[in-house]
């Protein structure tokens, strides 16, 4: 699926070609005012056309209105491609109810564009890849049906295993919440949704806020709200504000959950910051009787974060279960050692409620009180079960604590470590000179050392283009030797058949 930033460069990249006639593009500035221009992060865009003299028919495309640069400002949209920020919940909502009004074989989804197709827009989408026959059960599943995002730091997608989403559906439902605030989990939500509409006794729900906006296309407002989870802005503004403090506040803020799962490569420090802003909206629905008590939380994040998250919340503890995903090669149910999943629970729940599935492996320390993996033996030194990724982990004396069982005490360290760890690099502080007064970005030294960095990155390079030349030099030489042994020996046979 192309990016808005490939689509613009190859719009930029016409412009700018040597092909014969004129070619440019230019503003088109009256546009049909029923139909307001997308916004950018930099406000309403601006309406262009790119034109080739003598060549197709010109083709019209959003973009933003401040920045020429694309480096600035990425956005790029097709006019006739469907804004579904123009029209709002209310159009995706009319345009769903007739898309499953459709017979099976005209239902049609679009995995170029990644949306839902009716039959008026599928000569648009006539070069693109449409898969056909959407079932209502594909519908209900959104998540398998649209591909994951990929940029790992921002909005990576990396969808819960049916076993982790289904263990953690009957937990919620255990412990006796009736609602949900999933916070990038879509497929969380629909299943929660899901054993909604097909359980009767069933009296969960639950609230997605993502910043995938394309699950608008399946959800109305009151079960999806477009959101950014590391700057808790609301990108529908005031209206999804409230959807969402209603949603905390029912029943005065009792039987709601927060389950999130941020990417892997988001700081901990701005979802802390998200995370409490979401809580102080909760305890506005409360008396002042109730100011102490804490919103419930699962926050799935690797267990190496743990000291970072216990950091900004103290009251939690990281549960012992490993969760997999659909869609990563590693994170996996059932690899043991260091193959296997570094994914656990965080929680301000007391372990002691939390009931861990003993047909995968977990079992119940009763001197811990909480379930543990099998691996994970208690020691009587540390007086709890101390392993943190799933291994049994070795009492240190000297340390005075539980390590992984791979490391070793180090004399110089005076700690333990991996046997083939350095020690001499700066342990603390600044990462260029190694002073604890301050970091690398304020360092004096930074320029020298990115000249240093420079230099030595020149120097690779010179290296690598010079291997390059040696081994195509060497492949030609070896061609020209082999063909001229060729040549003698079919000049040998053709002397003794004579």
């Amino acid at each position: 699926m192309a990016t808005s930033r490939d689509r613009l460069g190859a719009v930029e990249a016409g412009e700018s070609s040597g092909r014969q006639g004129y070619s440019g593009v230019e503003a088109v500035l009256s546009s049909d005012p029923a139909t307001p221009a997308p916004l950018c992060p930099h406000g309403p865009t601006l309406l262009f056309v790119k034109v080739n003299q003598g060549k197709e028919e010109p083709r019209r495309f959003y973009a933003c209105s401040a920045c020429r640069d694309r480096k600035d400002c990425n956005f790029f949209q097709w006019e006739d491609e469907k804004v579904y920020q123009l029209f709002g919940y209310i159009y995706l909502f009319l345009m769903y109810l007739k898309f499953i009004e459709l017979p099976l074989s005209q239902r049609k989804f679009c995995q170029s564009c990644q949306q839902l197709l009716l039959p008026d827009d599928e000569e648009k989408h006539r070069e693109h890849q449409v898969v056909g026959d959407v079932s209502i059960t594909q519908l209900k599943r959104p998540s398998k049906l649209l591909y994951p995002l990929e940029n790992k730091k921002t909005n990576a997608q990396y969808l819960f295993a049916d076993r982790s989403c289904l263990f953690l559906v009957d937990l919620l439902s255990n412990l006796g919440f009736r609602r949900v605030l999933c916070v990038g989990t879509p497929r969380l939500h629909e299943l929660i949704r899901l054993k909604e509409s097909g359980d009767k006794k069933s009296n969960i729900r639950s609230l997605l806020l993502d910043i995938d906006f394309r699950y608008s296309q399946f959800y109305m407002e009151d079960s999806f709200c477009h959101y950014n989870m590391f700057n808790h802005h609301f990108f529908d503004g005031k209206a999804a504000l409230e959807v969402c403090k209603t949603f905390l506040q029912e029943d005065r803020g009792e039987g709601v959950i927060m389950v999130t799962d941020p990417p892997f490569g988001g700081l901990v420090e701005p979802l802390a910051v998200t995370f409490k802003k979401l809580i102080a909206m909760w305890k506005e629905g409360h008396s002042q009787d109730n100011s102490q008590k804490e919103l419930p939380i699962f926050w799935i994040f690797p267990y190496f974060f743990e000291s970072r998250i216990c950091q900004f919340f103290p009251s939690f503890c990281m549960l012992d279960y490993q969760v997999d995903y659909d869609n990563h090669a590693l994170y996996k149910h059932g690899k043991t050692g260091r193959k296997q999943s570094p994914v656990r629970i965080f929680t301000n729940i007391p372990p002691n409620r939390i009931i861990l599935p003993i047909e995968e492996g977990y079992r119940f320390c009763p001197l811990c009180q909480r379930y543990v993996s099998l691996e994970n033996q208690h020691c009587a030194h540390c007086n709890s079960c101390t392993s943190k990724d799933g291994r049994k982990w070795n009492h240190c004396f000297l340390c005075k604590k539980c390590v992984k069982p791979s490391w070793i005490h180090c004399s110089i360290c005076n700690h333990c470590a991996l046997p083939d760890h350095s020690c001499k690099g700066p342990k603390d502080g600044c990462f260029i000179c190694g002073a604890l007064d301050h970091k690398r970005s304020t360092c004096p030294n930074i320029s020298t050392s990115k000249k240093v960095n420079k230099a030595v990155r020149k120097q690779k390079q010179r290296k690598s283009s010079k291997m390059k030349m040696d081994t195509t030099k060497g492949q030609s030489m070896n061609h020209t030797s082999v063909t001229r042994k060729k040549k003698r020996r079919e000049r040998t046979h053709q002397y003794l058949c004579s």
